[in-house]
């Protein structure tokens, strides 16, 4: 697996290929990099590290590829948080309902045309599109803005003292989504965020009980997806492709990933999303072979593929809004939480934040 490029070399290689990120700073010295191309936050690095916690691809990891990757035709997953819309089955399959033939990231969405603002405290993106339900027949104008702004570590006041052992950098991220057009009987779009992250990791889902995931696509080797009382583990390592979702009335609205370091197995890095979790949704997103089945909040997808690259996703779902809820506009805050250390502190940390042991 190709390292990652370091935080000032993948500026460089950006800012070069004329697509320059934007940077935000916490308070002890944490760095935040939000890239307008895509609209995404692309980097989380600590004071004391310029390693990325998040996933970048190969791509652009060099001025040179960085050009070629942002002037293809094809998608650029850049890597990063970025943030799509759902049912993925009614936007990403140009030929609904043969979904065998074409998948297809509307570009109008993904990269889009975000604009970029800023103040002292926060960064902000907005991307004004139209989107089409492939699967239903309507079109809809919209409007997706993003809002992310530094938080403080939820460790820094806890008993165990944990945080003088363990790097840390956290962002929140404010999406909200507007519908532009007359409210239809059968718009229905929710906000679908995605973290990537480096591949090879363990993905911890807290449940409130025992539940078992569906499988939404792939072939999972048998023992990789563990259901326990308090939680589902998910090891994401195999090669190809394969996803699993989760109910909203299981999930307790945070999820976790961890990761040993390839260089030094004693290390770890334990990367935290907490989401809001609204029990009747609605959650629209579904599985090809089950349209019918009530939705996901969560789902975690694992990818290592040639044309990709080797990451893992956390991915969250927002209640959808349109025509059967009434709502025109979706307002959806969620905070990510990295850290990196010795692996037993990391341990201490995901029981603490988790309610989990590792």
């Amino acid at each position: 697996m190709a390292a990652a490029p370091p935080k000032q070399q993948l500026i460089e290689s950006l800012e070069r290929a004329s697509r320059p990120p934007l940077t935000l700073t916490g308070p002890s010295g944490e760095t935040v990099l939000v890239l307008p191309h895509g609209g995404r936050v692309l980097g989380l690095y600590s004071s004391a590290s310029s390693k990325n916690f998040l996933w970048t691809s190969a791509a652009i990891s060099s001025p040179e590829l960085a050009r070629e990757h942002f002037g293809s035709d094809r998608w650029c997953n850049s890597g990063g948080d970025r943030t799509w819309l759902g049912p993925e089955i009614d936007f990403f399959y140009p030929h609904y309902p043969d979904t065998s033939r074409q998948y297809f990231q509307p570009r109008q969405l993904d990269p889009g045309r975000w604009v970029a603002s800023r103040t002292p405290t926060r960064m902000i993106v907005e991307n004004s599109l139209a989107v089409h339900s492939f699967r239903r027949g309507w079109t809809q104008s919209i409007r997706i803005r993003k809002t992310v702004s530094m938080i403080s570590n939820p460790l820094a006041d806890c008993e165990v003292g944990l945080t003088g052992e363990l790097e840390f950098a956290g962002y929140q991220l404010h999406t909200s989504l507007e519908l532009l057009d007359p409210l239809a009987d059968n718009v229905e779009i929710g906000i679908w965020n995605l973290l990537q992250l480096p591949g090879g990791g363990e993905m911890v889902v807290p449940t409130y009980g025992p539940t078992t995931p569906v499988v939404y696509f792939g072939d999972i080797p048998q023992g990789d997806v563990r259901t326990e009382p308090r939680c589902v583990r998910y090891r994401m390592s195999a090669p190809n492709e394969q996803k699993i979702g989760v109910d909203a009335i299981a999930t307790t609205g945070r999820a976790g990933y961890v990761r040993e370091d390839d260089e030094d197995r004693s290390v770890a890095s334990l990367v935290v999303r907490n989401f809001h979790n609204n029990l009747i949704g609605p959650y629209v997103d579904v599985p090809l072979h089950t349209p019918e089945r009530g939705g996901h909040a969560f789902q975690a997808c694992n990818i290592d593929a040639d044309y990709l690259g080797h990451f893992a996703e956390l991915e969250y779902h927002a209640p959808a809004i349109g025509g059967p809820t009434g709502q025109s506009r979706s307002d959806d805050v969620s905070q990510v939480f990295a850290y990196r250390g010795p692996r037993e502190i990391i341990a201490q940390a995901a029981q603490t934040l988790l309610g989990v042991t590792i």
